[in-house]
Formats: C-alpha cells, sequence, structure tokens
C-alpha cells in the first residue's frame, strides 16, 4: 500500500476515533497534521478509544506527548547517521588520493 493510503486511511481511523467521542472532525485533521506518521496516529487512535478523555485539553497534552516522542527518534536517528559517517570519515579518510 502506497504511503499516502496509509495515512489517509490512518487519519480516517483518527477523525472515527475522535467523533465517536463527540470532538469535530476538524480536530482530527489537525492532530493528523501535526503529528505527520500513521504510526504516531494509531498511537493516539489507541489512547482516544483507550482513555475516552473528556476534555479536549487531554487529547492536545497527549498529541504533545506523541509528538514530542517522534522529534526524539527522529532526532537519535539523524544523530547516529552523524556518528556513523564521521566514524567512516575517521577510519577510512574522505576517499580523496591524498588520504
Amino acid at each position: 500500500m502506497e504511503n499516502r493510503e496509509i495515512w489517509g486511511r490512518t487519519r480516517d481511523e483518527l477523525i472515527s476515533s475522535l467523533t465517536a467521542l463527540g470532538y469535530p472532525a476538524e480536530l482530527g485533521d489537525i492532530i493528523a497534521e501535526h503529528i505527520g506518521s500513521p504510526r504516531g496516529m494509531e498511537r493516539m487512535i489507541s489512547y482516544l478509544d483507550y482513555v475516552q478523555p473528556d476534555k479536549v485539553e487531554l487529547i492536545i497534552d497527549e498529541m504533545m506527548a506523541i509528538k514530542s516522542d517522534i522529534d526524539r527518534w527522529r532526532e537519535k536517528k539523524e544523530s547516529e547517521r552523524a556518528n556513523i559517517a564521521y566514524n567512516n570519515i575517521l577510519n577510512y579518510g574522505l576517499g580523496t588520493d591524498e588520504d
């Protein structure tokens, strides 16, 4: 399945979970856009279905926590990639004839 299809389907599930709790569908669009990944949206859906929060503030707090986790994971992966590249330069040089 293509990435856009997965993203759209997951967004629709998120909206469905929110509207089942009485929140507007537009909130689901905002949350989906802010979180930005199907896996993150799935975490939000699980939260909504399990906790069934009665205040929008609780939903926003969870959205921010999920987004923070995603950002932290991305930063960690980028740091790991940079570290690998740096170690390769240290071990093998820049790949020029002068090394």
